[in-house]
């Protein structure tokens, strides 16, 4: 498997970056997760309030990164904000799957959006495009969202996920044995640590094996 990330977003962002794993997992319930997930709830809300949110240095690279690319980053938020905005509020984090979970500690932890996909639902090389009004793209429980001036994953099927939310068509299901992790940077900022975490997450909480960093080329 080959990802690409396309000049186009690069003539933007220069640098914009992905950081890639595949590893073998094994999905069962939040029972593992649940005090570290319950942790970051407490400290998130007691520590930020919303306009702290927004003055977090990576959230604010995202931000920065949406705009740059042509997009409101307060109507189309990146998932990590997302996430973090929903703590600050109160209502907590759902609890879907270890697997599920681990991705949204290590998105909290590091302050960077993440995608965790089954890799057994994907076809072929990964190219990440901008999205283009004519992408018809329906998240993860959000219904058809605009996409246009996003960074879109896409395989040989359809486009599969964006900073903003994924598809169902690769959502981790109990069925899952593969996944394909990618951590979502807009600049190259703390690049090795989030590697170092992302590893350490998913061996803990998804019980990650066989894993493999993946290159990630950028088009010249």
């Amino acid at each position: 498997m080959k990802v690409t990330i396309l000049k186009e977003i690069l003539e933007i962002l220069p640098n914009f970056n992905i950081i890639a794993y595949t590893m073998d997992v094994k999905v069962e319930d939040s029972k593992i997760t649940e005090p570290i997930i319950s942790e970051y709830e407490n400290k998130i809300r007691e520590e930020y309030s919303l306009a702290d949110v927004l003055n977090i240095p990576l959230i604010k690279e995202a931000r920065d990164g949406y705009k740059a690319l042509g997009k409101d980053p307060s109507r189309y938020r990146v998932a990590c904000e997302s996430l973090l905005r929903r703590l600050v509020k109160g209502y907590g984090l759902y609890r879907i799957n270890n697997v599920v979970d681990a991705g949204n500690i290590l998105s909290i932890a590091l302050f960077r959006s993440t995608a965790v996909l089954d890799l057994d639902k994907l076809q072929g090389d990964i190219t990440i495009r901008l999205g283009t009004q004519d992408d018809e793209y329906y998240g993860i429980g959000r219904g058809l969202i605009n996409v246009d001036k996003i960074p879109l994953y896409c395989d040989e099927i359809s486009p599969f996920g964006c900073p903003t939310s994924d598809t169902e068509r690769t959502k981790i299901t109990p069925n899952t044995k593969r996944v394909l992790l990618f951590v979502i940077c807009f600049q190259d900022t703390y690049i090795e640590e989030s590697k170092a975490m992302a590893i350490d997450v998913f061996k803990k909480y998804a019980y990650a094996q066989n894993i493999k960093e993946i290159e990630v080329i950028k088009e010249k």
